[in-house]
């Protein structure tokens, strides 16, 4: 005989499902209730994010834990806003060309705000060189200058030569200047008859007997002595060549100095700073080896450009950056490469480019967490750079394709918050398998998916769902409508006295109903568009359950609802299917047979005794098993 169920298991009627209409307030529809701009229900993560966000110390980022549709970065955005957190001001950065180390770019920081008054100065002083400075230097006192120093040089030179070439008269000889292919050469020759001739031809007058032979070997000697004295002119002549060329090269380097000075010091003035007072001088020292060639400067005037990665407003509050494709060249920033006519790849400090953690330095960055999980080397290099306060922008270990160039700028300081949005279970793993992740992520709060089922929670709902119709235009819903949905809400959240928190999931079904009540040309959604919305979206995602329930109706599947089985039991296999959650019919059944190892211990061999974790432990793994 079958045994009767306690009393105590039965369920009336009413526990089986609740209705919300006697805590509803009254009204007609939305338009009457006063939107809710907050989030709802999560006091204890607000307590958390507010602290997290106005505390700027070492490994204070801000992990937010809970599940999607729970309002996370809504809430996030929302504080920030609101009680607008005091932050570090953050200084410009700037990027100059390294001339001793081309490929090791500098870093030059400037106050906040100052960036771009720095970057207009130098671009100033570059466009006086490319435009004014070889006119200058080309100008009618700079000529006379050098012409000065022109005559100068001639009359030295012509009074050291004065004396050799008046030996060479009195000698019977002369010097002779003649164009060759490999420049001018000097000759010291005979003079015959007040002419001078080649050598040659005396040897020719020596074989006709008109000139004794002893005559012409003198003459030979004299030249030879003569050469000897002259390439000790010869040498103090190249001695004030070079001279005079200094000379020259000094006039217009000092002229270039002169003409520069005034702009450099304006710019040393208003940036009271080493950094660029050594990074005017190295334009100053390179632009003076290039005076030879000023006709070509202008090849070279990009080395002399600044390239401020950020410029930041003097008055702006703290930036706020929300990172929806965390890559690693969106995160550190990139440095672009071009090909050039000679062939290959180029790249230089204007290239450089900021990413995202500099953007936000000084302020928040917001990043869902699977997000720069999915991206190869960002989850690293995004620990990697709050543990070092500082950004490389190309790390060591990434090589640069295609033989381009391997730039290696110096690291940038930061000083950044980030906010971090996960589910718990991500949490979980990356508490467990990385230990900086605990270091760097201490402030945690946590989302709370549910709110208490009473009259406080039903006014949030019809609150909630009253701004939604307000900011995406819906039509406005019947008090009937916020009841079916906050019932609706009591159901996903699946406890007694709970209601679900999971807006963005009830917002999807509200949409849908206000869909509905527009194509039955409505003035307001009704209960039963938020009801056919929920049928309808069952309907899209249930066609597992619907063929479940074909193969009981056909006998394939047998469940048995009534009378005792020894050694089986009905259960529940509950499945989730896209927004939906189905519970599946499953008997568990039970066999025993004897053994062949005699008597053993039950407790032993499922490990079942000592402490309660390692039974734990082995029930989960032999049921995984």
């Amino acid at each position: 005989m079958e045994a009767e169920p306690s009393s105590d298991l039965r369920l009336g009627g009413g526990a089986l499902r609740w209705c919300c209409e006697a805590l509803m307030p009254p009204f007609g529809t939305t338009a009457e209730v006063e939107p809710i701009t907050g989030v709802v229900g999560q006091d204890d993560a607000i307590e958390a994010l507010r602290y997290g966000l106005e505390l700027f110390a070492p490994g204070q980022n801000i992990y937010v834990r809970g599940i999607a549709g729970t309002g996370r970065m809504t809430l996030v955005r929302q504080l920030l806003e609101d009680i607008s957190p005091s932050c570090p001001e953050a200084e410009d950065r700037i990027y100059v060309h390294n001339f001793a180390q081309p490929s090791r770019p500098r870093l030059i920081s400037l106050p906040r705000g100052r960036g771009r008054d720095f970057r207009h100065g130098v671009d100033a002083l570059i466009e006086f060189i490319e435009d004014e400075l070889a006119q200058t230097l080309n100008s009618d006192s700079v000529r006379a200058q050098r012409a000065a120093l022109d005559a100068a040089a001639q009359q030295v030179m012509r009074e050291l030569g004065a004396p050799f070439e008046k030996e060479l008269r009195v000698a019977g000889l002369a010097m002779v200047t003649r164009q060759t292919g490999s420049g001018l050469q000097h000759d010291i020759t005979p003079v015959v008859d007040g002419e001078a001739v080649p050598f040659e031809r005396l040897e020719a007058l020596a074989a006709q007997g008109k000139l004794e032979a002893a005559e012409v070997e003198r003459i030979r000697e004299r030249i030879a002595d003569f050469a000897l004295k002259f390439e000790d002119v010869n040498r103090h002549i190249a001695e004030l060549r070079l001279d005079h060329r200094r000379r020259i090269r000094a006039l217009l380097e000092s002229e270039t100095r002169r003409l520069l000075g005034f702009q450099i010091e304006a710019i040393e003035a208003e940036f009271d700073l080493p950094a660029v007072s050594d990074f005017l001088a190295e334009i100053l020292a390179d632009l003076v080896q290039r005076l030879g060639a000023l006709e070509r400067i202008a090849e070279a005037t990009r080395k002399y450009r600044v390239n401020p990665l950020f410029e930041h407003d003097a008055e702006a509050g703290c930036p706020i950056v929300i990172e929806n494709t965390p890559t690693l060249r969106n995160l550190l920033g990139e440095i672009e490469r071009e090909f050039v006519a000679e062939g290959g790849l180029h790249a230089d400090h204007m290239m450089i480019r900021a990413g995202s953690l500099l953007q936000a330095d000084g302020g928040f960055l917001i990043l869902e967490a699977r997000d720069v999980l999915a991206e190869p080397g960002a989850w690293k290099m995004l620990l990697r750079s709050l543990r070092a306060g500082s950004i490389e922008i190309v790390p060591a270990e990434f090589t640069s394709p295609f033989g381009a160039p391997f730039l290696k700028p110096d690291p940038i300081p930061i000083d950044v918050k980030v906010v971090l949005i996960g589910d718990g279970g991500l949490y979980e793993m990356l508490s467990a398998a990385d230990p900086d992740f605990g270091q760097l992520f201490k402030v945690l709060a946590d989302f709370e998916t549910t709110i208490a089922r009473d009259g406080t929670g039903v006014r949030y709902y019809a609150g909630v769902i009253s701004r939604l119709a307000r900011d995406e235009g819906l039509l406005p819903f019947s008090r009937d409508s916020v009841v079916a949905l906050v019932d609706h809400g009591a159901r996903i959240a699946g406890r007694q006295d709970r209601l679900t928190t999971r807006f963005g999931r009830l917002a999807d079904i509200a949409r849908e109903a206000a869909f509905l009540a527009g194509k039955a040309n409505r003035r307001a959604v009704a209960g039963e568009d938020v009801a056919d919305a929920i049928r309808r979206g069952r309907r899209r995602a249930d066609l597992p359950a619907r063929r479940f329930r074909q193969r009981i109706a056909e006998g394939t599947i047998g469940i048995r609802t009534d009378g005792t089985e020894v050694g089986q039991v009905n259960g529940l296999a509950v499945v989730s299917a896209g927004p939906l959650t189905y519970g599946f019919p499953q008997r568990i059944t039970a066999t025993i047979g004897p053994g062949s190892a005699g008597v053993v211990s039950i407790e032993g061999e499922a490990a079942l005794s000592g402490a309660i974790h390692t039974k734990g432990r082995t029930c989960g793994a032999k049921y995984l098993n």
